[in-house]
């Protein structure tokens, strides 16, 4: 693709900036707020982590669809005496999109907290691969990062200090839905584009309904806002908010956030996980 036309690179922008939130996580759903918010005896019990969970979702920048983001969840392992979860992401633009051709895919392994263990993420972008890898050793007080372009060939290695846990943007997804229900606003250490940021997040616990196209009826879900304090991929930066379904699942359903170019929203649109179906409203 060639850089001379003025408008394709912000496109593709939207698209992979979106993918951040869809890992915390449109026009054609609506929210109502008028119904009470989960008192503390019934919040529904966590169980966010689920192998083979598949959730697929659209990816819109005003009335364009650009793509899908597909998040899976895998087997679950055992590292120096710990549990380790593994999430893994792809990233397809649509055909047909002028302008936007991207495909990206990203692993991350975590443990119970949600800190990541171990990330790898590759994208490519016109004929162009790249890759970053990073290697959290808590132990060591560091992350060891590799970065470098296709072929796996490495081009540059860095290591930063770690004071505290941290988070890619994939683990990010998971740990969000675990703490969906704290009713606190939360600083997180985060780490994307080699370098190191605050997620801000108030998990205020806020109820509402949603309808949308993908779904035959309106959906319980809870609500939360917050602000990427770091500039991601493409730039993507600033305020976002989420709604996650209410229940001991926690999925995503329905997410907006800011891009240099303006608001990006992706929505749930299929999904597989065991026994489970968006909760339907009470009373809808």
């Amino acid at each position: 693709m060639n850089d001379r036309f003025p408008f394709p690179r912000p496109v593709r922008t939207a698209l992979t900036s979106a993918t951040l939130l869809v890992f915390l996580t449109i026009s054609s759903l609506t929210a109502r707020t008028d119904i009470p918010a989960p008192e503390d005896g019934n919040v529904p019990p966590s169980h966010v982590i689920s192998d083979g969970e598949e959730l697929v979702y659209n990816v819109r920048y005003g009335f364009i669809d650009l793509g899908q983001v597909r998040i899976t969840t895998g087997q679950t392992s055992r590292e120096q005496g710990k549990t380790v979860y593994r999430g893994d992401a792809v990233i397809q633009s649509y055909k047909g999109v002028p302008f936007v051709d991207l495909h990206a895919v990203y692993a991350s392994n975590f443990d119970s907290l949600g800190f990541s263990r171990h990330f790898l993420g590759k994208s490519q972008e016109d004929d162009a691969w790249s890759f970053s890898e990073y290697f959290f050793q808590y132990e060591q007080g560091r992350v060891v990062m590799q970065i470098g372009s296709r072929d796996n060939v490495v081009e540059r290695r860095d290591t930063l200090p770690l004071e505290t846990g941290y988070h890619d943007g994939l683990s990010l997804f998971f740990y969000a839905r675990e703490k969906l229900f704290s009713g606190k606003k939360v600083s997180i250490p985060t780490l994307v584009k080699e370098q190191k940021g605050k997620t801000l997040i108030d998990f205020k616990v806020e109820r509402s309904v949603l309808e949308s196209d993908f779904i035959e009826y309106p959906v319980d879900v809870i609500g939360f806002d917050g602000t990427a304090g770091f500039v991601g991929i493409f730039g993507l930066t600033g305020d976002f908010e989420g709604w996650f379904s209410n229940d001991e699942a926690r999925v995503p359903v329905k997410a907006n956030m800011k891009v240099i170019i303006g608001s990006v929203t992706i929505e749930l649109v299929s999904w597989k996980r065991r026994d489970w179906s968006p909760p339907r409203a009470t009373g809808e």
